[in-house]
């Protein structure tokens, strides 16, 4: 942490982040007259897109992709790449003039007083409210065992990979084998590389995404409705859903790399990796696997050792309402999983979340709680 600061920056608002949560905040902070500053790490808008691998596709189609205020530039039912998305979210805050400072990294955030103060390098940054727009996969997670592997073996975490040239000649073994893993998997395979795929079998959706049944079934029923209106915490199978999703790590069904695709294209399914053994792989069943290269499609850790606030529980996990952390006035959360509802991490969930934080910052704003008091105290003399 710094100490000794160019600069010490003040505002009503930061909001860290600058991706789709980030950014549908800032659109509703905007249209409220809230002075903000939205803080991300990256270089670019959309970098956290961008970075991703290079033939990545949205599993939502692009009527399901648009923030707040401004619709997608895509047919409707065609699926984005990830470099869409990624200039989708560049010309959104280009055009609606949302003030975000990229290439700035947070390194703490705390509390002195009535505000919050946030370490960015040779930048202090305080405000009244702070909102924490970030997904809960943040940190790469990868087993400690990986470290034993032989280092010959190139090793990529699946955010680190970005197309097959990255690799050696020769076997691949993909480690995890829910959406991320499948995707590469078949990726790899079809580029001639003989790939395995590790992992217990999360299931599938009954149909592809693709056809005329995922495009005007699926989505509108599945995404919109069931995902986006059904499950939320105001209904019971809503709250039911949320504390089986919450307490869990259970991997969503695939999408579009079927079992039956990845096995036709020529991926060999294989049990789970618990080990090493002479530099090599060790699978549940005993098996040694002689790989020249491992992608680790293992999930991430949320990444949120830089709140030094106590509003975490047991397991790592930000305590909040709707992503209002009642323990710390003026700490907000946008961007979770299941925050509200089961598309609270979806494109076309969190512009709801943002706009409800957005009224609870104007809400928690000294003029607005004096004012409100104010009208209080005159309906009871009245």
């Amino acid at each position: 942490m710094s100490t000794n600061y160019l600069k010490v920056e003040r505002t009503d608002t930061i909001v860290i982040g600058a991706g789709q949560a980030g950014l549908s905040v800032g659109y509703h902070l905007a249209r409220q007259r809230i002075p903000f500053i939205i803080l991300e790490a990256n270089d670019r808008v959309g970098d956290t897109w961008r970075k991703r691998w290079e033939s990545l596709r949205l599993f939502t189609p692009a009527w399901l992709d648009s923030l707040p205020g401004m619709a997608f530039p895509a047919p409707s039912r065609s699926f984005p790449t990830k470099d869409d998305m990624a200039n989708y979210l560049s010309a959104y805050a280009e055009r609606f003039n949302l003030p975000v400072r990229t290439g700035v990294r947070v390194n703490r955030l705390w509390r002195s007083g009535d505000r919050y103060l946030i370490d960015a390098g040779d930048v202090r940054y305080e405000a009244r409210h702070v909102v924490v727009a970030m997904a809960n996969y943040q940190e790469p997670r990868v087993p400690d065992f990986a470290a034993q592997l032989a280092p010959e073996i190139v090793q990529l975490h699946s955010k680190e990979y970005s197309k097959p040239s990255q690799l050696r000649a020769g076997k691949v073994l993909v480690v995890g084998a829910g959406n991320s893993g499948a995707e590469i998997a078949m990726e790899l395979v079809t580029a001639g590389h003989p790939t395995w795929l590790a992992g217990r079998d999360t299931g599938q959706i009954p149909f592809q995404i693709d056809s005329l049944l995922g495009k005007y079934v699926f989505a509108p029923l599945l995404l919109r409705f069931v995902f986006h209106r059904l499950l939320t915490l105001d209904t019971p199978m809503g709250r039911k859903a949320h504390a089986k999703a919450t307490a869990s790590t259970m991997a969503t069904p695939l999408i579009r790399r079927k079992p039956k695709d990845l096995l036709k294209a020529g991926v060999v399914r294989v049990p789970k990796v618990i080990g090493v053994r002479g530099g090599l792989p060790v699978l549940e069943n005993g098996e040694t696997l002689d790989v020249e290269n491992v992608i680790w499609c293992t999930g991430f850790h949320a990444g949120f050792k830089w709140i030094d606030l106590p509003v975490f529980d047991l397991r790592g996990r930000p305590q909040h309402e709707r992503g209002i952390v009642r323990d710390e006035p003026g700490l907000f959360f946008v961007g979770l999983h299941f925050l509200y509802a089961l598309s609270s991490t979806m494109i076309q969930g969190v512009g709801r979340d943002a706009n409800r934080i957005a009224d609870a910052i104007v809400n928690n704003r000294p003029a607005q709680r004096a004012s409100q008091t104010k009208a209080i105290k005159m309906a009871k003399a009245g």
